[in-house]
């Protein structure tokens, strides 16, 4: 099977920022991650089960995720080949993660396709959501190029990022059912952070820093930055999916408002606008009528809670940078990270 290292020298110009980087990559690594899933003993456990998370895998994005761990582990000197099973571990943790939350927000689309929900049915897709989780811990454990020390230290890191996660759709989601208006902005960001920013920024970083050989101030360094990168990464999307346009953002447009999510501008705005009452009751109604989601989007776009947000996320990823170039070695690789705060926060997709 051909490996990340010789998928990277193979390149015919090595990228310089995160988007080309992605662009570069992303294919060949989803399906370094797919070679991963298992098959079934019986032909109709393939068809219930192993099939289907390997088509939902298939449709897979941009796989940040797994990319910034190889480059996490490359900032620190590492060989990219060692952190193969961990990213490969935190993208069936994203995987796992996306169809359950599919479930739970009674979303219809992923990536442009019908949520695995709806085309297999909920108990399947809670099952193949399972399985994914399953696979997390045991990728790493299966891996022969880890030695035991590392392969228990990398484990407690996928264990502990779960039930971060855990915890921050605990409280997305309590949040929403109970009709919870009364929220501050350090609530939301403690939600997000919790939520998004440990597995899509944080804990790959760490991995990858962890699994290259780095020392410890490089691997809390990296951690850092990415845990202030995950949380700009989660403000876009919010943000995304209020003003983006439905074909870039590939999912429910404007569905954050029909589910009530309580987002940092969702926060803001409830704070700051004259409309308050306007918005509480559209966030209470699961309205999908575009006009009024488009209503719910001028209230706040007037507080200015759109760029109160844009603004955070912007300087929450500056500041990351400063910090960055402090705590880790000069390379390429911490020169394409920098470069991904910016991606983070200025995407369209």
């Amino acid at each position: 099977m051909t490996t990340i290292n010789e998928i990277m020298a193979a390149a015919a110009v090595r990228p310089t920022n995160f988007a080309d980087y992605l662009n570069a990559f992303a294919a060949q690594v989803g399906d370094l991650v797919n070679s991963y899933l298992p098959t079934g003993t019986h032909p109709d456990m393939d068809r219930y089960l192993y099939t289907p998370l390997k088509e939902y895998s298939k449709n897979g994005g941009k796989r940040h995720r797994p990319l910034i761990c190889f480059a996490g582990c490359l900032a620190v000197g590492g060989d990219v080949d060692r952190a193969m099973s961990a990213a490969a571990a935190i993208e069936h943790f994203h995987t796992a993660a996306l169809i359950h939350d599919d479930i739970a927000d009674e979303a219809e689309l992923r990536r442009g396709e019908p949520c695995m929900h709806l085309t297999e049915g909920i108990g399947l897709a809670i099952n193949a959501g399972d399985l994914a989780l399953s696979l997390v811990n045991g990728t790493v454990v299966n891996d022969p190029r880890l030695d035991s020390d590392t392969k228990v230290r990398v484990i407690d890191e996928l264990i502990r990022m779960t039930r971060h996660t855990i915890e921050g759709q605990a409280l997305d989601i309590g949040w929403a059912r109970d009709g919870r208006y009364d929220l501050k902005t350090e609530d939301y960001l403690t939600m997000a952070t919790h939520k998004t920013a440990h597995y899509s920024g944080a804990v790959p970083l760490a991995v990858g820093a962890i699994v290259g050989g780095g020392a410890e101030p490089e691997i809390e360094g990296l951690r850092a930055y990415g845990l202030a990168c995950g949380l700009a990464f989660q403000i876009q999307d919010d943000l995304l999916n209020l003003i983006g346009s439905e074909e870039s953002t590939k999912k429910d447009f404007r569905n954050d408002i029909t589910e009530g999510k309580r987002t940092l501008v969702v926060v803001h705005a409830l704070q700051h606008s004259d409309q308050r009452d306007r918005l509480i009751e559209i966030l209470s109604a699961k309205e999908k009528d575009p006009a009024v989601l488009a209503e719910a989007v001028a209230i706040m776009e007037a507080s200015g809670s759109i760029q109160y947000a844009r603004s955070y996320a912007e300087d929450l990823t500056e500041k990351a940078k400063a910090r960055l170039v402090k705590e880790v070695r000069p390379s390429d690789a911490r020169d394409l990270l920098a470069s991904m705060a910016d991606w983070f926060v200025h995407r369209f997709n």
